[in-house]
Order: C-alpha cells, then sequence, then structure tokens
C-alpha cells in the first residue's frame, strides 16, 4: 500500500509539470512566434519477476511504479502571419527559421524585431543576436549599416525630351512650302522647370530654350537648323548648341548638346540634352509638345527606411529616392525540428545537430515577410481541453493517494484492537 502511495504521488507530480506545460502555453497566447508545448507522460516499470522453477513453471508478473512527465514535445504548426509597425520586423510563412549570431554562435528563431544598434549592425531588439545575409560563399554575415547612412550625389548626365516640335516652315515641301528657310520672324519653344544636379550634388532649375532664328542658313532646301540653349534661374545662358533635321527626321550626330555646367563651388560636369526622339511637324511653333521624358542625377540623401523586398533581400531606401541592396537574409530550414533545443525568446539552439544548408526566401524554407510578425500558435480550445484531462489525472492519482491512506490507517486500527 506504501508502494501505490508513491504511485499516487508519482501521478500528482506528472500531472503537476503537464499543468505548468499548459500554463506556459496558455500565458504566452499573444508572444510573437511562440511555438506550444505538447505535455507527454510515459509509464514506469520495476521490471519483470519471476515465479516458479524450472524452464516450464516459469510464471512473469510486471510491476509497475507510476509515471512520469516525459519530455514535451514542440509543436511547429504555422501561426497567423500578422502585419506590424516595424520595418524590420520579420516573420516566415514556411518550415524555416532566421539565422541568427551570438557570439560567433548560431541561432535560430522563428520571428523577430530588429532594430539598428548603436554600433551600425542590425541586431533583434530584445536578444541582441545579429540578423544575417548570405554571403557570396553561402557564408552567414552581420549586417552593417554605418557606412551606408548616407547616399552620395550623382550630378545630371543626360536630360532625354520627348514630343513633337512644330515649325511654320513646312520641311516636307521643296523650299519650305510656306514661310521662309531661314524664317522671316524668328521661331522659339522653350521647355521651363527642368531640373537636374551639378557637381555638387545641388539641384539646379533650369529652361532649355528652343530657337530656328534669322542668321542661320540651312544646310539644304529641306534642311533646318535650331540653336539649344541651356539658361539658369537668373536668366544666364550656361550652355549652347545646335540640333539639325533634314526634312521631318533629326539629323543623326546632331541630335544631341553637351553643355559643362560648374558648380556653385568650381566643380564641373557635362549634361547631354539627348533629342533623338522627338518628332518634326508642321504647325505654329509655339504648339510645340517637347517635355522632359527622362532625367538621372539626383542630390545627397540620407536613410528614410530599412525593409525586405520580395525576394528576401535588405534594402536601404534613402531621401534622395536611391537604394542599396546588402544581401539576402539567411534562412534555415531543418529536417527535424523537434530535435532543436528551446533556448527562450523564441530562440532555437542546433548545435548538437549537422549544420543547415542556408538559403533565401522563397528557397525552400518558406516566404519572408518584412513588417510583418508571426503570432503565437496556442489553441485556446485545444489548451484547456488538454487542461481537463491534467485536472482529472491530478485528482485520480490524489484519490489514489486516500485510499491508500484509509486501507494503512484501518491496518494501525487492527493492531490496536480499534479495528
Amino acid at each position: 500500500m506504501l508502494d501505490s502511495i508513491y504511485i499516487g504521488m508519482s501521478g500528482l507530480t506528472a500531472h503537476s509539470k503537464g499543468l505548468q506545460t499548459i500554463s506556459n502555453n496558455v500565458a504566452n497566447l499573444n508572444t510573437p512566434g511562440f511555438k506550444t508545448t505538447t505535455p507527454r507522460f510515459s509509464d514506469l516499470y520495476y521490471g519483470q519477476r519471476f515465479f516458479g522453477q524450472g524452464p516450464d513453471s516459469a510464471r512473469v508478473a510486471s510491476g509497475g511504479s507510476g509515471v512520469e512527465y516525459d519530455y514535451g514535445a514542440l509543436n511547429f504548426k504555422q501561426g497567423e502571419i500578422r502585419r506590424s509597425d516595424g520595418q524590420l520586423d520579420l516573420g516566415i510563412d514556411g518550415p524555416g527559421f532566421l539565422a541568427l549570431l551570438q557570439d560567433g554562435k548560431v541561432r535560430y528563431a522563428r520571428t523577430g524585431q530588429f532594430v539598428i544598434d548603436d554600433d551600425g549592425i542590425v541586431r533583434e531588439k530584445g536578444s541582441k543576436m545579429e540578423l544575417t545575409t548570405l554571403g557570396a560563399d553561402g557564408k552567414l554575415a552581420n549586417i552593417l549599416i554605418d557606412k551606408l547612412r548616407a547616399s552620395s550625389a550623382k550630378p545630371t548626365a543626360t536630360v532625354k525630351i520627348e514630343g513633337n516640335l512644330q515649325t511654320n516652315v513646312n520641311p516636307n515641301q521643296p523650299g519650305g512650302g510656306t514661310g521662309t528657310n531661314p524664317p522671316a520672324t524668328a521661331e522659339t519653344f522653350s521647355i521651363a522647370n527642368v531640373e537636374m544636379y551639378d557637381a555638387s550634388g545641388t539641384k539646379i532649375v533650369t529652361t532649355v530654350k528652343i530657337t530656328r532664328d534669322l542668321i542661320s542658313p540651312p544646310l539644304g532646301n529641306n534642311s533646318a537648323r535650331w540653336q539649344v540653349a541651356l539658361i539658369d534661374k537668373d536668366n544666364k545662358t550656361i550652355g549652347q548648341g545646335e540640333i539639325r533635321f533634314i526634312n521631318s527626321i533629326i539629323e543623326p550626330g546632331a541630335d544631341k548638346v553637351a553643355i559643362r555646367v560648374t558648380s556653385g563651388t568650381g566643380m564641373t560636369s557635362e549634361v547631354t540634352l539627348d533629342f533623338a526622339n522627338i518628332g518634326y511637324v508642321f504647325g505654329p511653333t509655339v504648339n510645340s509638345n517637347l517635355k522632359v521624358a527622362k532625367t538621372d542625377g539626383y542630390g545627397p540623401g540620407t536613410m528614410s527606411g530599412l525593409r525586405v523586398d520580395d525576394a528576401g533581400a535588405l534594402v536601404i531606401d534613402y531621401s534622395n529616392g536611391q537604394k542599396e541592396t546588402l544581401g539576402k537574409i539567411a534562412m534555415a530550414d531543418f529536417a527535424d525540428p523537434q530535435r532543436l533545443v528551446q533556448l527562450g525568446d523564441g530562440v532555437f539552439d542546433a548545435s548538437q545537430l549537422p549544420e543547415p544548408a542556408y538559403v533565401a526566401s522563397k528557397q525552400g524554407a518558406g516566404t519572408l515577410s518584412s513588417g510583418a510578425i508571426e503570432a503565437s500558435n496556442v489553441d485556446l480550445s485545444t489548451e484547456f481541453g488538454r487542461l481537463i484531462l491534467i485536472q482529472r489525472g491530478f485528482q485520480a492519482s490524489s484519490q489514489v493517494i486516500s485510499t491508500a491512506n484509509e486501507m494503512i490507517m484501518q491496518l494501525f486500527q487492527m493492531k490496536s484492537g480499534q479495528g
């Protein structure tokens, strides 16, 4: 009967630990990336006892000695992917894990809220573990932002202009058709507010002025010469050149004007006004619809955001519209995640396992989402159902102890003559 009390006590102990497991699951209902643990129990036996003598009379009996709480099985079921406010909040839709560095050791997590630390390294906000990207050799590398906080300026090199330039002299008829060649009255069209950047990164606003003047003789009956000037906001000419047409087609090799621009600090750069794609038609010049189609160059910029793109690469956005791609976030996929060791803070250790292959998003380990976190996979209905079973097991074990105790008391009473 004393054995029965010890067996009942093992039941109380095991179910108490089971209650702790369920309590931990429920308490982490709102913990990002939390994975529930399923309580498990295993039976205990003294072993086998043999009765009788001889090979034909052997009888075997097994003696039970209670129950113990076995290891809890982690449930890696996918949690809901929820949007969050942090640009570097990362969640995985799939079986993979983020690879993190801690003092040279690799740790793994399903989700994380990452920030740029004071030393410029991207770390998880709570655990301070370093986020990693895949190097060219497939190895893990931490992410250092310090030297990438600013984007250098680039002077404008090309301004592409498109549309139609109209002229009062019909370029498709001999002698011009109507009007004179060169014209009796100058024809002028301007493109205002053309923005570009000089070599110092300063934005300058200019006007491109195109003139078919009175003094430039044509190269032939069906040709036309137009003077191009780049004018600054103070109405000063920065530079000028010439474009030419034959009939209604701009002459190859005479469709661009190169102008040297000097910044306020004395730095110089060259910008090319490209007219290669414009049309030349008959009509009042003032009705021309030339406009800037594309311009390159930009001023200096500062880091305005850090995000992960659709390919899983970490991208820095700058205030000048530029971006810098740093590398693809490293993800690991384990054949048996049950062998991972839980360390807390949503972090797992795999030092006892072979090193996994590291891949990027959408390469077999799942899809990495930026500005999102994975919610816990706690299912309250399941946990409360298990809670009832744990409670009944605890009650039954306590009842066994009470019954065994009463039987022992009856024995004491028999010895004292009270039974």
